[in-house]
């Protein structure tokens, strides 16, 4: 019983207890400034919402960012749709992003982008169509490195000997043209002779031009190849026809294309005509050389390259290795660090033609023989007989590699270390097979990292001979149509697959040097270069940009807008007045330039005057204006930055916005891109870990978003 009273008791207080009302503290607590400033920055619109179209009507607010980040849909993707009207791509719509190795375009990511941003209501600005940086450089200088030819390794069936001694024994010039000659020192190669045939400006049909060989025997079921290397002053056009085949005017895969035509075309530069004949109706051949399709061009064949020979003959070199071509057959097995290997696509091999051997090696492991291919030989090389390995090679970096004849216990014959750099380069070298089991050829990669091209490898008895090389440079005016045919290409591609959705481009991006501002940048003289660094302007010259400017007029819309953009223009005010001589001198040339970009990558000690004097100078030529890759750091990085440092960064942001609006006339405010709108992270490639951004790495507003909002409220409404 007692125990029953006490419980009840309990109960009894426990109710008394839970009916006393709250009664709160009798002082208060005033929120920390740290919270009431970020309740502020949080209170602002969207920094979009700011501006009035109507008095701002070609205004727009951008910013940059990763294409692969908007493709996400996360928080960058939100960011960006909520305060910003135009997004750039800082890095995958450039040349060295979308362009392969092989010269094709990657364009599937571009395309998904655009379809996004469509999608969302967000324009794209196109940035940037032609730049001395982030090219896919070892492509472009691949197309610009010398002609390697080397000479069939068998005996010549087509008499030449009256081509080299000039006096055309067993030729017949059937139609002379405007001449047929001999001409010293014009084949490839040093001081070698040439044929000169020159049509006749009312030259029409193949035969108005026509030269015909002397008769070669064949032997009617062997396989012959036909190898001629020929070039002209002009745009030419010919055909190689016969006499002694079942059809003396076949069409013909005269460059390996896969596609067989009636002609060839022809250029400035050397071209490779290569194919094979087994359609024989004697047993005896002669060549046609048929050049009179087009007036007035002058045709240049080498004579000492020009062959036909049987393929199925006696070679005068064994090569060891067989399809060292790599244009058949599977390639070369390997192992290790979990490389991968195979063949390329065609125009990827040697000479940017045929295809080449890859291993792509992703780490450099700790010993050289971790990543090896092996080749096993038909039968065992000899020993005591020295062997010559000759090969092309590049790669994607720096490295080495190390070849070797191995045996079936490991034990090998090495070639030695092999340089490998970015450009095709012919090794040749040699080592004795010391035992007579000697059955493999080994390559080692284990001291590269990235991808080694291989192509063209012979292994010989160094005592064989047969089969002479010639290096073939390109001539200047070779390479500038090169170039140019390459930029033709690029920007042809980016805009047939962008120019439905962008409408305004950096057609030409930073094109002043610093030292030298009133000149253009140079890759000239200088070592060391980066390896996306090609520089346009050394192989077009100064009007590489009326070029590039003329091309985009041509593929992308009438209406587009195309921008030279440049930084340190608020810096360096020669430099400004650089850019705007040379936009003066590339519209004289008839290329139209419809705006300027100003970077402006700055820190809140820039100088004022400079900037305010910059968009004078800006505004003064009547052109768009755009602040194209603002940002703004503090002098120190993030880990370091203060309050003080935050509120003269905002200061400066306003500064910036505001003077752009007091300088530049409305009509031609283009508008402004903030370049990083978070701060920089410490393994970011652009000003690692500063603050620049308006929203921390955290997406936490900072003091310099306010600013902004605060100066485009003041100037856009």
């Amino acid at each position: 019983m007692n125990i029953l009273l006490k419980i009840a008791g309990f109960t009894t207080l426990v109710i008394m207890a839970s009916c006393n009302k709250y009664k709160a503290a009798g002082f208060t607590v005033d929120k920390p400034e740290s919270v009431v400033i970020q309740e502020d920055l949080d209170a602002y619109p969207a920094l979009k919402t700011y501006i009035n179209h109507t008095a701002q009507p070609g205004f727009k607010l951008g910013v940059a960012g990763s294409l692969s980040d908007y493709l996400t849909k996360g928080v960058m993707y939100r960011l960006a749709n909520k305060n910003f009207e135009e997004f750039a791509v800082g890095y995958e719509m450039k040349h060295g992003a979308v362009v392969q190795a092989n010269g094709t375009l990657a364009l599937d990511n571009v395309k998904n982008f655009l379809s996004a941003t469509s999608q969302a209501g967000m324009s794209v600005y196109g940035h940037t169509l032609v730049w001395h940086a982030n090219n896919n450089a070892t492509y472009l200088k691949g197309l610009l490195s010398p002609m390697i030819v080397t000479t069939p390794a068998f005996n010549n069936d087509l008499p030449i000997a009256g081509l080299q001694n000039k006096t055309f024994t067993g030729w017949n010039l059937a139609n002379a043209g405007a001449g047929i000659t001999i001409a010293d020192g014009e084949g490839m190669g040093t001081g070698n002779k040439a044929i000169k045939l020159i049509s006749t400006a009312g030259s029409a049909a193949a035969t108005d031009l026509q030269l015909i060989s002397p008769s070669i025997a064949i032997n009617k079921t062997h396989k012959y190849e036909v190898v001629m290397y020929i070039r002209s002053d002009v745009a030419g056009e010919g055909r190689i026809s016969f006499e002694g085949l079942n059809n003396n005017t076949p069409p013909i895969d005269y460059t390996k294309s896969g596609t067989a035509t009636a002609t060839f075309t022809t250029g400035i530069s050397w071209k490779e005509i290569r194919f094979q004949l087994t359609d024989f109706a004697a047993d005896n051949i002669k060549l046609h050389f048929d050049l009179g399709y087009k007036p007035g061009v002058t045709y240049t064949i080498d004579v000492n390259t020009l062959f036909v020979y049987d393929t199925q003959g006696s070679p005068l070199v064994t090569n060891l290795v067989s399809n060292g071509d790599f244009e058949s057959g599977s390639a070369w097995s390997g192992w290790g660090n979990n490389s991968v290997r195979g063949i390329t696509a065609a125009g990827m091999g040697v000479n940017n033609t045929g295809k080449a051997l890859y291993v792509t090696n992703p780490s450099k492991t700790t010993n050289y023989w971790d990543v090896q291919t092996s080749y096993a030989f038909a039968a065992p090389l000899k020993s005591g007989e020295t062997y010559n390995l000759s090969f092309w090679v590049k790669g994607t970096a720096a490295g080495i590699i190390r070849p070797e004849l191995q045996s079936a216990n490991y034990s090998s014959n090495g070639f030695g270390q092999v340089p490998v750099t970015t450009s095709w380069t012919l090794i040749s070298i040699n080592t004795t097979a010391t035992t007579a089991d000697r059955i493999r050829l080994i390559v080692s990669y284990g001291e590269f990292a990235g991808t080694v091209y291989i192509d063209d490898v012979v292994l010989k008895s160094a005592s064989a001979t047969g089969g002479t090389t010639i290096t073939v440079d390109k001539t200047p005016a070779e390479k500038a149509l090169i170039v140019t045919n390459a930029m033709d290409k690029w920007i042809s591609g980016m805009l047939g697959a962008s120019k439905s959705y962008v409408k305004a481009w950096d057609v030409v991006n930073e094109p002043m040097d610093d030292a030298k501002p009133y000149e253009l940048k140079t890759g000239v003289g200088q070592s060391n270069l980066a390896a996306d660094i090609f520089h346009w302007q050394d192989y077009l010259g100064k009007d590489y940009a009326v070029t590039a400017l003329k091309m985009a007029r041509q593929y992308g819309n009438p209406g587009d807008l195309h921008f030279i953009n440049d930084y340190n223009l608020e810096y360096n005010l020669d430099k400004c007045r650089g850019l705007i001589a040379y936009i003066n001198y590339v519209e004289s040339k008839g290329a139209k330039v419809d705006g300027i970009g100003t970077q402006m990558h700055i820190s809140i000690s820039a100088d004022k005057t400079k900037i305010a004097e910059s968009f004078k100078l800006l505004a003064a030529t009547g052109k768009l204006i755009k602040i194209s890759e603002l940002d703004i750091g503090v002098g120190v990085k993030t880990t370091d930055a203060t309050t003080e440092h935050y509120k003269a960064q905002a200061d400066m942001y306003k500064y910036v916005i505001d003077k752009y609006f007091e300088l530049i006339p409305v009509k031609q405010r283009y508008g402004i891109t903030i370049w990083s709108p978070l701060d920089s992270p410490v393994s970011s490639y652009w000003r690692a870990g500063e603050p620049i951004g308006l929203w921390t790495e955290a997406y936490v507003r900072k003091l310099a978003y306010e600013a902004v909002a605060k100066a485009l409220e003041a100037n856009a409404k």
